[in-house]
């Protein structure tokens, strides 16, 4: 089935394949949907990182000037 999604190509050692598709086929699913099902997983559990980049990026535009206080914030 064609797709405009992001791919991504990956090279398991051999245990981590056989352990991907026997979640799979316990699952009845794809190899690529428990692979993507497993990586969600996986970033929520490290949903700090993520928030980490956004922080960084916000701080690049970061400018004292604009910012509001927290005191206006709460009038």
């Amino acid at each position: 089935m064609a797709t405009n999604k992001p791919r991504v190509n990956i090279v398991l050692n051999e245990n981590l394949y056989k352990i991907l598709s026997m979640i799979a086929k316990r699952d009845n699913r794809s190899l690529s949907e428990a692979a993507r099902e497993l990586i969600t997983r996986s970033l929520e559990e490290n949903e700090d990182i993520y928030w980490e980049f956004v922080a960084a990026e916000r701080d690049k535009t970061f400018s004292s000037k604009k910012a509001v206080s927290h005191k206006d914030i709460w009038k």
